[in-house]
C-alpha cells in the first residue's frame, strides 16, 4: 500500500542535493524555500525562483481559461436551480470545489436533502485526502491558519502546479503555492460564476436555449473522463440504471442516493484480473489522471519497484 501512494502521489523529498537538472547543488543564495523531509534548509538560487514562478504563472493563467468556462457554466447551472446571484457566489467562494459543486446544485435541484448532499460530494471529493497527506509535509512549518487557507484552496491543478514548482527549486514556496491555486482556480472560476449568474438572470426561459440539459451534460462528461477500465465503467452504467430506476419508482432524491451508492460497490466487485484498467491506482498514470499537462510527474525520477 505505501509503495502504490509513492507511485500515485509526487515524491515528497525529491528535488534535493545529487537530483538532476537545475535542482542539483544550488548555490547557497537563499529564498524562502526547504526540502519537505529530515535534513537542514537547502538555499535555493533565486534565479532558479523567479524563473520557476514565471513558469508557474503561466501554466496557471493558461488553466485558468478552462475554469473561466466551467464557472461560467456552473453560475448559469446554478441560476436554473434557484440560486439567487448571493447564494451561487457563496457557493463558488466557500465551498470552492468544482465538480462537487456542479453536483450539489443538480442534487439541490432534485430535492436531495442535505445529509445525502454532504455524504455523495464528500465522497466525490476524498481524493483531495491524498493531496493534502501529499502536501503536509512540505508546509509543516507554515502557521496553522495559513494551512486553513491552503487547505481551502487546494483543487487538482493547485496541487499538481505545485507541486511541480516545489520540485523544480527543490524546497518549499509558499508564494508559489498561492500563485498556483489563486491563479489557475480561485480568482477565473468565481469571476466566471458571477458573470453566469448574471446572465442567467437575463435568460427569461432557460429551456428555449437547451440551457436545462447543461448540467446533465457537464456530469456525463465528468463521469466519461474518469472511466479508465472495466471496474469505472460498471460503476457508471450500474449506477446510472439503479438510480434512472428508483427515481421513477420513488423519487429522484432516492434515486440519486441509491445509484451513487450501489454503483461504485458493482465497479468493486469487478475482479482487477478484469478490470482492464488504463490508468490503475498506484502508477503514474492515476496521478496524472487527476492533473493538468503532467505538471506534477515532469522530470520525474523513475520509481524503484523493489522499495518497501
Amino acid at each position: 500500500m505505501r509503495r502504490d501512494l509513492r507511485q500515485d502521489l509526487p515524491a515528497l523529498s525529491q528535488g534535493r542535493a545529487g537530483a538532476p537538472g537545475p535542482e542539483a547543488g544550488p548555490p547557497p543564495s537563499v529564498v524562502d524555500a526547504r526540502p519537505p523531509l529530515d535534513g537542514a534548509p537547502a538555499p535555493v538560487d533565486p534565479a532558479v525562483l523567479a524563473a520557476s514562478r514565471r513558469r508557474l504563472l503561466s501554466e496557471s493563467l493558461g488553466i485558468g481559461v478552462s475554469a473561466l468556462a466551467e464557472g461560467f457554466v456552473f453560475g448559469l447551472l446554478a441560476r436554473n436551480a434557484g440560486f439567487t446571484p448571493v447564494e451561487a457566489m457563496a457557493m463558488s467562494l466557500l465551498v470552492f470545489a468544482g465538480a462537487a459543486q456542479f453536483a450539489a446544485v443538480g442534487y439541490v435541484a432534485s430535492g436531495l436533502a442535505v445529509p445525502g448532499i454532504l455524504l455523495l460530494t464528500a465522497l466525490l471529493n476524498a481524493r483531495h485526502l491524498l493531496y493534502s497527506a501529499a502536501l503536509g509535509p512540505w508546509f509543516r512549518d507554515v502557521p496553522f491558519i495559513r494551512r486553513v487557507g491552503i487547505a481551502h484552496l487546494l483543487t487538482d491543478e493547485a496541487f499538481a502546479l505545485s507541486i511541480g514548482h516545489f520540485r523544480r527549486i527543490g524546497g518549499t514556496d509558499e508564494r508559489g503555492y498561492w500563485i498556483a491555486a489563486v491563479a489557475s482556480a480561485f480568482i477565473p472560476w468565481n469571476l466566471a460564476t458571477l458573470g453566469g449568474v448574471v446572465l442567467g438572470g437575463q435568460i427569461p426561459d432557460p429551456s428555449r436555449f437547451g440551457i436545462d440539459v447543461i448540467f446533465p451534460a457537464a456530469m456525463i462528461g465528468i463521469a466519461a473522463g474518469l472511466i479508465t477500465g472495466r471496474r469505472e465503467l460498471v460503476a457508471a452504467v450500474v449506477g446510472a440504471s439503479v438510480g434512472v430506476v428508483v427515481a421513477l419508482a420513488v423519487s429522484p432524491a432516492v434515486g440519486i442516493i441509491t445509484g451513487g451508492l450501489v454503483g461504485p460497490l458493482a465497479g468493486l466487485l469487478v475482479p482487477t484480473a478484469r478490470a482492464h484498467e488504463t490508468a490503475p491506482l498506484g502508477t503514474p498514470l492515476s496521478a496524472e489522471h487527476y492533473a493538468m499537462w503532467g505538471t506534477h510527474l515532469e522530470d520525474r525520477e523513475p520509481v524503484d519497484e523493489d522499495r518497501s
